[in-house]
């Protein structure tokens, strides 16, 4: 499996890409990132540089039970039942998806696969050229996302350490003196989260890496420096 590199800093602020990226032979990608990684921005960044659409299994099952279709209607008898809805499912959802006029040049895979089975399924239906895996030490994952809180009042999200208020106590947005934190933003919690998606993922991370295709970036930098490497990768 690939090892994540030490990050160099970079003398001055960097710029991030905005020529399109529109690699010879790319046709879907896969992201992934552990929570807390960044990986919600630099799916926006993929986007805008690719024009693939973002496909979320989790948004498309809601969409498809909403819609009443067919693949929805047999979801929703597992969701109800409070069971993990079956791969060929899921897989049948991607097949509706990729036939969309905006997936015509691929699409850009959020959330799936999850599991070499699920990965097999998927290769069957589309090609996916380009894996990509932002990686962050475990431990600033959890600086990340314990330090978090916001204003209780108008939502405006703050951190410790990356983005205090500029007067202690008092939201720079309302003036508000009232914070809340998540409950489940604590270390231990973190922690649990990030081995079940090591214990998850490193298997698939090992069946894309011996295809060639996978490609781990250096989540633990400026943003726009992981957004200039990802771009270079798909190229």
């Amino acid at each position: 499996m690939a090892i994540l590199r030490p990050s160099v800093v970079s003398p001055t602020r960097p710029t991030v890409k905005t020529e399109a990226v529109y690699a010879r032979g790319m046709e879907s990608i896969v992201l992934f990132g552990p929570p807390g990684a960044g990986k919600g921005t630099q799916a926006q960044r993929i986007m805008d540089s690719t024009g693939l659409p973002q496909v979320s299994t989790g948004d498309m099952l809601r969409a498809a039970v909403s819609a009443g279709t067919p693949t929805g209607i047999e979801a929703k008898k597992y969701m109800d039942a409070g069971q993990l809805v079956p791969d060929q499912v899921i897989i049948d959802l991607i097949k509706d998806r990729i036939k969309e006029p905006d997936a015509k040049k691929g699409v850009m895979f959020d959330g799936f696969p999850r599991t070499v089975p699920q990965a097999e399924a998927l290769a069957d239906i589309t090609t996916v050229s380009h894996v990509i895996s932002i990686e962050v030490p475990d431990e600033r994952i959890v600086d990340r996302i314990c330090g978090r809180y916001t204003c209780a009042v108008c939502g405006a999200v703050y951190h410790d350490s990356f983005k205090p208020t500029s007067k202690d106590g008092t939201c720079d947005s309302c003036g508000g003196n009232e914070f809340k934190r998540r409950a489940d933003d604590n270390a231990e919690t973190v922690m649990s989260r990030l081995e079940a998606y090591h214990n998850q993922t490193s298997p698939l991370a090992d069946w894309y890496d011996s295809k060639g295709i996978f490609h781990v970036i250096n989540g633990d930098r400026a943003i726009n420096l992981i957004t200039n490497d990802i771009l270079d990768a798909l190229k």
